[in-house]
Protein backbone atom coordinates (compact mmCIF):
# COMPACT_ATOMS: atom_id res chain seq x y z
CA UNK A 1 0.00 0.00 0.00
CA UNK A 2 0.89 3.29 -0.97
CA UNK A 3 2.08 6.15 2.34
CA UNK A 4 1.52 9.15 0.73
CA UNK A 5 3.40 11.39 3.29
CA UNK A 6 6.15 9.20 2.39
CA UNK A 7 5.89 10.09 -1.32
CA UNK A 8 5.70 13.93 -0.31
CA UNK A 9 8.68 13.66 1.98
CA UNK A 10 11.00 12.34 -0.68
CA UNK A 11 10.02 14.61 -3.39
CA UNK A 12 10.50 17.11 -1.00
CA UNK A 13 13.66 16.55 0.64
CA UNK A 14 15.74 14.78 -2.76
CA UNK A 15 14.89 16.39 -6.29
CA UNK A 16 14.21 14.50 -9.45
CA UNK A 17 16.84 14.37 -12.02
CA UNK A 18 14.96 15.10 -15.19
CA UNK A 19 17.35 17.14 -17.63
CA UNK A 20 19.49 14.66 -20.16
CA UNK A 21 22.43 16.95 -19.60
CA UNK A 22 22.27 15.87 -16.15
CA UNK A 23 22.50 12.14 -16.43
CA UNK A 24 24.91 12.65 -18.91
CA UNK A 25 27.34 14.04 -16.84
CA UNK A 26 26.86 11.68 -13.93
CA UNK A 27 27.31 8.60 -16.45
CA UNK A 28 30.84 10.05 -17.59
CA UNK A 29 32.29 9.57 -14.16
CA UNK A 30 32.75 5.95 -13.29
CA UNK A 31 30.33 4.50 -10.08
CA UNK A 32 31.35 5.57 -6.63
CA UNK A 33 29.56 2.41 -5.25
CA UNK A 34 28.66 -1.18 -7.17
CA UNK A 35 26.11 -4.47 -6.04
CA UNK A 36 25.71 -7.42 -7.94
CA UNK A 37 22.81 -5.47 -9.59
CA UNK A 38 23.53 -1.93 -9.28
CA UNK A 39 26.40 1.18 -9.93
CA UNK A 40 25.78 4.31 -7.81
CA UNK A 41 26.87 7.63 -9.76
CA UNK A 42 27.46 10.81 -7.70
CA UNK A 43 29.15 14.49 -8.56
CA UNK A 44 29.04 17.40 -6.13
CA UNK A 45 27.11 19.85 -8.44
CA UNK A 46 23.92 21.37 -8.95
CA UNK A 47 21.49 19.94 -11.89
CA UNK A 48 21.38 21.69 -15.32
CA UNK A 49 18.92 24.38 -15.18
CA UNK A 50 16.19 23.69 -17.94
CA UNK A 51 16.58 25.60 -21.12
CA UNK A 52 13.36 27.80 -22.18
CA UNK A 53 14.72 29.27 -25.14
CA UNK A 54 12.27 31.42 -27.18
CA UNK A 55 11.39 30.64 -30.38
CA UNK A 56 10.89 33.94 -31.34
CA UNK A 57 14.25 34.78 -31.64
CA UNK A 58 13.08 38.30 -30.64
CA UNK A 59 12.87 40.24 -27.72
CA UNK A 60 8.90 39.54 -26.07
CA UNK A 61 6.90 42.21 -26.62
CA UNK A 62 4.27 42.23 -22.88
CA UNK A 63 0.85 44.30 -23.52
CA UNK A 64 1.16 44.31 -20.26
CA UNK A 65 4.28 46.23 -20.07
CA UNK A 66 8.16 45.04 -18.70
CA UNK A 67 8.46 41.18 -17.53
CA UNK A 68 8.18 41.00 -13.51
CA UNK A 69 11.92 40.42 -12.07
CA UNK A 70 11.23 37.39 -8.82
CA UNK A 71 14.20 37.40 -7.02
CA UNK A 72 14.39 33.49 -6.67
CA UNK A 73 12.34 31.06 -8.27
CA UNK A 74 9.49 29.36 -6.23
CA UNK A 75 11.10 25.80 -7.15
CA UNK A 76 14.34 26.86 -5.50
CA UNK A 77 12.81 27.95 -2.30
CA UNK A 78 15.13 26.74 0.85
CA UNK A 79 11.74 26.55 2.76
CA UNK A 80 11.08 23.12 4.59
CA UNK A 81 6.77 22.93 4.42
CA UNK A 82 7.71 19.70 6.45
CA UNK A 83 8.69 21.47 9.51
CA UNK A 84 11.90 19.63 9.49
CA UNK A 85 15.20 21.22 10.03
CA UNK A 86 17.00 22.51 6.97
CA UNK A 87 19.49 20.96 5.44
CA UNK A 88 22.93 23.18 5.88
CA UNK A 89 24.75 21.41 3.26
CA UNK A 90 24.17 21.10 -0.59
CA UNK A 91 20.91 20.00 -1.58
CA UNK A 92 20.59 16.29 -3.22
CA UNK A 93 19.44 15.24 -6.88
CA UNK A 94 18.47 11.70 -7.68
CA UNK A 95 17.62 10.38 -11.12
CA UNK A 96 17.52 6.23 -12.15
CA UNK A 97 18.36 4.48 -15.23
CA UNK A 98 16.21 0.58 -15.29
CA UNK A 99 17.42 -0.11 -18.95
CA UNK A 100 14.43 -2.09 -20.74
CA UNK A 101 17.52 -5.15 -21.76
CA UNK A 102 17.55 -5.80 -17.69
CA UNK A 103 14.00 -5.63 -16.79
CA UNK A 104 12.07 -6.49 -19.54
CA UNK A 105 8.50 -5.73 -18.11
CA UNK A 106 7.44 -2.19 -17.15
CA UNK A 107 6.29 -4.01 -13.82
CA UNK A 108 9.77 -4.85 -12.89
CA UNK A 109 11.18 -1.47 -13.96
CA UNK A 110 8.71 0.23 -11.66
CA UNK A 111 9.44 -1.86 -9.06
CA UNK A 112 12.49 -1.40 -8.88
CA UNK A 113 12.61 2.41 -9.59
CA UNK A 114 10.19 2.82 -6.36
CA UNK A 115 13.16 0.95 -4.30
CA UNK A 116 15.57 2.82 -5.60
CA UNK A 117 14.01 6.16 -4.36
CA UNK A 118 12.42 4.61 -1.05
CA UNK A 119 15.87 3.34 -0.64
CA UNK A 120 17.51 7.11 -1.17
CA UNK A 121 15.24 8.08 0.95
CA UNK A 122 15.95 6.27 3.96
CA UNK A 123 19.23 7.14 4.17
CA UNK A 124 18.60 10.41 2.81
CA UNK A 125 20.41 12.75 5.29
CA UNK A 126 23.59 11.31 5.51
CA UNK A 127 23.72 11.59 1.86
CA UNK A 128 26.46 13.99 0.77
CA UNK A 129 24.73 16.87 -1.47
CA UNK A 130 24.76 17.06 -5.20
CA UNK A 131 23.56 14.42 -7.91
CA UNK A 132 22.78 10.95 -7.68
CA UNK A 133 22.36 8.24 -10.11
CA UNK A 134 21.63 5.30 -9.63
CA UNK A 135 21.49 2.42 -12.43
CA UNK A 136 20.65 -1.08 -13.02
CA UNK A 137 23.93 -2.72 -14.61
CA UNK A 138 22.72 -6.59 -14.50
CA UNK A 139 19.11 -7.97 -14.72
CA UNK A 140 17.68 -10.07 -11.93
CA UNK A 141 17.89 -13.93 -12.85
CA UNK A 142 14.57 -14.89 -13.89
CA UNK A 143 14.84 -18.35 -12.69
CA UNK A 144 15.05 -16.91 -9.16
CA UNK A 145 12.43 -14.19 -9.31
CA UNK A 146 9.99 -15.51 -11.99
CA UNK A 147 7.50 -13.05 -11.30
CA UNK A 148 8.06 -9.59 -12.37
CA UNK A 149 6.82 -7.81 -9.14
CA UNK A 150 7.29 -10.56 -6.62
CA UNK A 151 7.99 -10.03 -3.00
CA UNK A 152 11.51 -11.78 -3.23
CA UNK A 153 12.16 -9.66 -6.00
CA UNK A 154 11.33 -6.52 -4.32
CA UNK A 155 13.13 -8.01 -1.22
CA UNK A 156 16.02 -8.88 -3.11
CA UNK A 157 16.68 -5.41 -4.72
CA UNK A 158 15.84 -3.45 -1.38
CA UNK A 159 18.34 -5.24 0.56
CA UNK A 160 20.83 -4.36 -1.79
CA UNK A 161 20.01 -1.06 -2.43
CA UNK A 162 19.95 -0.41 1.08
CA UNK A 163 23.24 -1.69 1.47
CA UNK A 164 25.02 0.96 -1.10
CA UNK A 165 23.08 3.78 0.44
CA UNK A 166 24.33 2.81 3.72
CA UNK A 167 27.99 2.68 2.34
CA UNK A 168 27.24 5.94 0.50
CA UNK A 169 26.07 7.72 3.88
CA UNK A 170 28.47 6.10 6.24
CA UNK A 171 32.03 6.95 3.94
CA UNK A 172 31.28 10.58 1.91
CA UNK A 173 34.88 11.59 0.96
CA UNK A 174 34.61 7.94 -1.06
CA UNK A 175 31.75 9.65 -2.88
CA UNK A 176 32.66 13.03 -3.22
CA UNK A 177 33.45 13.96 -6.73
CA UNK A 178 34.14 16.99 -9.04
CA UNK A 179 33.18 17.20 -12.69
CA UNK A 180 36.02 17.06 -15.02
Amino acid sequence: MHHPTLFTTLHAMIGRLVQAADFKRLLSVPPAFKSAHFAVHHLVEAPERPSFARKTGGEAKLSTGHEPVCPQPVDESQENPHGESPDPGFPRWLGCVVPKRHARRAVTRNLVKRQIYAAAERVQAGLPGGLWLVRLRQPFAVTTFPSAASQALREAARGELDRLFQKAARRPEAVVRVAP
